[in-house]
């Protein structure tokens, strides 16, 4: 039985103008220890779908429909009140920003051992001895010294590292991850990655991991899903979308990563950029940018269909489409 399970899950933003619909039917779950890799352009739906997970959408969004269940038990319907519990000891959260996440008038000890006593019964002593260690897990020299530190004494590597050990503390059994390597450094990212597998493997952590970097994915994720405009338009392993890629998007963004084997004089590009939440085209919304559009696409949107080792939201991979990727 997966973990997390996200089941058509709809999530709308009410406007003067009308309604925008930002994720649109969105469906995946994740197993114990696995790391799901959410990736696509910006604007793609990657954060909203974490932020409406964790309970964290900001108004006026809402989620429209479906459902979302943790462990069996759904958790989109729950009141501020009872997700507050849920929040941090049964599903933590990496930002992006450690400078949003952590209280720069606190100490970090201070804010490790005050969200460790607000979801465990621990003592005084018991929850600073805890924080040393997860301290020392997420890798900070000379713990026991630094815990008394102000978060602006670390560097930005150590405070993600900080923003880590806060989201782990209270051992949830969920994490999502929203870009935690971007604003990092290339030899930090690699540290962070291996510490987030590191976890995943040794606690049995799920984990989300949000971000727009196919090299931190293919490292890091043990599945893949790529978001368009508010949909997966495929899902299925890391190596199966990395290497065969299934979806013409897909393709299109594995094809614009530079390549180390050959020398080209300039790199592939998708044209056009993704519609806009109050133009979503009709049918598939990659149609206007698919260099494999064909009739059916402008007319129907496909939900995901088997395409090998992957599942992909393209007509090219139902047996009844009828259409040809010549017939433009």
């Amino acid at each position: 039985m997966a973990l997390l399970e996200v089941d058509r899950l709809t999530v709308e933003f009410p406007t003067r103008r009308g309604i925008l619909r930002a994720l649109d039917a969105v469906s995946f779950d994740i197993e114990v220890g696995e790391v799901l890799g959410v990736v696509g352009e910006s604007g793609a739906g990657k954060s909203l779908t974490g932020a409406a997970i964790i309970g964290l959408l900001e108004p006026p969004g809402r989620i429209a429909g479906g459902q979302v269940r943790l462990d069996g038990m759904r958790i989109d319907n729950l009141s501020r009140d009872r997700m507050r519990p849920i929040r941090g000891r049964q599903i933590g959260a990496i930002f992006q920003d450690p400078l949003t996440t952590l209280n720069p008038l606190y100490a970090v000890g201070h804010q490790l051992v005050e969200t460790m006593q607000a979801h465990l019964r621990l003592s005084d002593r018991d929850a600073r001895e805890r924080a040393v260690r997860w301290l020392e897990e997420v890798g900070i020299p000379a713990a026991r010294q630094r815990i008394d530190a102000y978060p602006h004494e670390f560097s930005g590597g150590m405070r993600q590292r900080v923003v880590i050990a806060l989201a782990l503390c209270a051992e949830p059994r969920l994490v999502i991850a929203d870009e935690p390597t971007t604003a990092l450094d290339v030899s930090i990212q690699a540290q962070i990655i291996t510490l987030l597998k590191r976890l995943a493997k040794d606690h049995g952590t799920s984990v989300m991991l949000v971000t727009h970097d196919m090299g931190v994915i293919a490292e890091t994720a043990d599945r893949v899903a790529v978001m368009y405009a508010g949909r997966i338009c495929e899902i299925g392993p890391v190596r199966a979308v990395v290497k065969q890629p299934a979806h013409p998007y897909t393709e299109g963004l594995m094809g614009s990563i530079p390549s180390l084997e050959q020398r080209v004089e300039r790199l592939r590009q998708i044209d056009g950029a993704m519609p806009r939440l109050n133009a979503i085209p009709r049918g598939c919304a990659f149609n206007p940018r698919c260099p494999k559009v064909f009739g059916r696409c402008r007319a129907e949107r496909p939900e995901l269909l088997a395409a090998g080792d992957t599942r992909a939201a393209c007509w090219l991979y139902d047996a009844y489409s009828g259409g040809r990727a010549s017939d433009v």
